[in-house]
């Protein structure tokens, strides 16, 4: 970070100038990447103390610590305009008045073995007197900008020197004007007592423990009439305050949270006290992307983007088993193979964790990273592991395994009555007809893609994502309805959001998000019911996937699972040997059970009018649905160029009447 003068950083607030800069002395950094109406502060963040003057102070560097605000600094550090004291309120207490803010007694305890000098002194207090100087010009700035705002101004507090129940947050605000700004403290109280801490209890009070008395709170509301400052505590329930251990995954869950609550209030309070309107609650966070945040993503990106786990989990020899296993009268399990992995899978793992992906400053964008991170050590898990009892535990811990919910849909599907429509006898259409229908498909979306054959599938039809590639199993045959829902469901979607996440300015989303599977199939089974292609045979075969699956996780074999499939619900039985293989192969593959949770998920949201369309920008997961509708708001992403036709222009009503009736049936 470039170090500036007061005087510079000073004029770089009144030209409104975009920066980041740390003061010449180091005593603060300040952070303005976009200039909005409210500011964060954490003012005793810093643990820095002169050379010079740690032999005079009595104080260890844990007694220092036990006292200052450490991870203040993390906890803000998503949001736009930041200031953070980098000293120890040991040298000087930026929370305390000029004339008191260099400590003789602290805590019951004097803090010099001697008298400081007046040089010392003077040294201290000019640090002092430029981070109001500075914080003078910004309020100032922001007062002529926006007409008011509001400071967060976050601090922490040792709670087990308290011998009564205390708060997790605590907001002093005994010296603001309650009158005026009520609804704004009630707010932020609230939107932090919502904070759930996973069995602490999160409460939030005003004036509690502490009752802002401040000087960073006192110097604002004295200066300014239309600036609001909430100092705020945390208790340290985020660290191990007897030994300054830090607990990361809780400071990373108060980061997130903190981002949230703050965004909120602030936004409430720009829409009734500012000039602006606030029709987006982005247009208050950093509109520029984060040159660490496109730093992670390329190097990312390099890794990974040649990975694609379902080229290796399908095996090779499917033809040859699934003639042996009938031949045998399906009392043998198949002795799949599969080809020779051309990845060094400790080597990968090694490479992701080395991705310093903690660089990226907005903590909600860097825990989708750390997701994807995570997710692709699992799929490395996987491929190590390819054709070995190991396999499943990797595929569980990656994709799960059906859920009660899922159950009882499949077996709801199970046990409908055929639909005599459905009954009528199609002339099957051949690969020449796919590839017709897929190349069709291609040119009325306007974007080149490749189609190629395979015998080793265990689908009728694939995407190779990373090639743009369609793969046709080289002896399928298909109705005109399933090669319709097929082009929807591959081309319309997996396709099209293979083609979108091309020209995002960020990769992870060609990589594909944690459990995309789910969101992504979700809505290319969403696809084939909007353009009017869904049959009870589809659901069907959705639904058996997930029966196949319990059992194998239960511990059924290959065989077992075929010969309860066949027996209880007389399936096609070389079709049955398909559906079955894409649930065994690889060792255990779970994947298969999403398809249909997914068309749930993705269908119910379609009924309630959501706009699905940030979920085609790439391989997207919906449990990001809200990052990606930010990111995209802020400019991060690209809105996506193709949009699948069905969901422009759906058709549902050339199914069957009664699927409206069946899949509204789906919990």
């Amino acid at each position: 970070m470039p170090k500036l003068s007061i005087d510079d950083i000073i004029n770089k607030i009144k030209l409104e100038e975009t920066f980041e800069a740390t003061a010449l002395d180091g005593s603060f950094d300040i952070k303005i990447n976009r200039y909005v109406p409210y500011v964060c502060t954490a003012i005793h963040a810093g643990h820095n103390f002169r050379d010079e003057l740690k032999t005079k102070c009595i104080h260890t560097e844990f007694e220092r610590w036990f006292e200052e605000d450490p991870f203040t600094d993390d906890f803000i550090s998503s949001l736009p305009i930041t200031l953070i004291g980098n000293d120890s309120r040991f040298e000087y207490d930026l929370n305390r008045s000029p004339e008191n803010c260099i400590y003789d007694e602290a805590w019951g305890k004097k803090v010099w073995k001697k008298p400081l000098t007046k040089s010392e002194k003077a040294t201290s207090l000019q640090k002092h007197s430029n981070y109001y100087k500075v914080t003078h010009a910004l309020i100032t700035k922001l007062e002529e900008k926006f007409k008011s705002c509001i400071v967060f101004d976050m601090h922490s507090y040792n709670y087990k020197r308290w011998d009564r129940p205390v708060p997790v947050f605590n907001i002093g605000c005994e010296a603001v004007d309650r009158e005026k700004y009520d609804k704004y403290i009630n707010k932020f109280n609230t939107e932090l007592d919502n904070i759930d801490f996973r069995g602490i209890d999160s409460k939030s009070a005003i004036n509690d423990v502490f009752q802002g008395r401040g000087n960073n709170l006192l110097y604002i509301t004295e200066h300014f009439n239309n600036t609001l400052v909430l100092a705020t505590e945390v208790k340290k329930i985020y660290c191990n305050e007897l030994t300054g251990e830090p607990y990361p995954e809780e400071i990373k869950y108060l980061t997130r949270q903190l981002k949230k609550a703050i965004l909120n209030t602030a936004s409430l309070f720009a829409e009734e006290q500012t000039n602006i309107t606030v029709t987006n609650k982005s247009k208050l966070l950093t509109k520029e992307i984060d040159k660490n945040l496109i730093q992670v993503d390329k190097q990312l990106y390099k890794i990974l983007k040649s990975f694609e786990l379902l080229s290796f989990v399908n095996p090779i020899n499917i033809d040859r088993e699934e003639k042996r296993f009938f031949k045998n009268k399906e009392t043998e399990n198949p002795n799949f193979k599969y080809a020779p992995i051309l990845i060094d899978s400790f080597e990968l793992k090694k490479e992701l964790y080395s991705v310093e992906v903690n660089k990226i400053e907005d903590v909600t964008i860097r825990k989708m990273y750390e997701g994807v991170i995570n997710a692709f050590a699992l799929k490395t898990d996987m491929l190590s592991q390819l054709g070995k009892d190991r396999f499943l535990y990797s595929s569980l811990g990656y994709f799960g395994q059906p859920s009660k919910k899922d159950i009882r849909n499949a077996k709801y599907l199970l046990s409908l009555p055929n639909i005599k429509s459905d009954q009528k006898i199609h002339k099957k259409l051949t690969v020449a007809d796919a590839k017709k229908a897929f190349t069709d498909s291609f040119e009325s979306y306007g974007f080149n893609g490749n189609i190629g054959m395979n015998k080793d599938m265990a689908s009728d039809v694939m995407v190779i994502n990373s090639k743009k590639k369609v793969l046709i199993k080289h002896n399928a045959e298909f109705t005109p309805k399933e090669l319709n829902y097929l082009v929807h469901h591959e081309i319309g979607v997996h396709m099209v959001t293979t083609m979108n996440s091309i020209a995002q300015p960020l990769k992870i989303f060609n990589l594909g998000l944690p459990i995309n599977t789910r969101t992504q199939e979700g809505l290319a089974v969403l696809a084939e019911y909007l353009s009017g292609n869904i049959t009870l045979k589809r659901l069907r075969t959705l639904a058996l996937r997930v029966i196949a699956v319990d059992m194998m996780v239960g511990g059924a074999e290959f065989k077992e699972t075929f010969y309860y499939l066949s027996k209880e619900y007389k399936e096609e039985k070389s079709e049955l040997f398909n559906l079955v293989t894409r649930v065994y192969r690889g060792g255990g593959f779970t994947k298969d059970y999403l398809y249909l949770a997914g068309f749930c998920e993705m269908y119910k949201k379609w009924k309630l009018g959501y706009d699905l369309t940030p979920l085609l920008i790439g391989k997207t997961s919906d449990k990001h649905y809200n990052i990606i509708a930010e990111m995209m708001d802020r400019g991060f992403l690209n809105k996506p160029q193709y949009i699948t036709e069905c969901f422009e222009n759906p058709v549902p009503e050339k199914n069957h009447e009664i699927y409206e009736y069946i899949v509204d049936g789906l919990i």
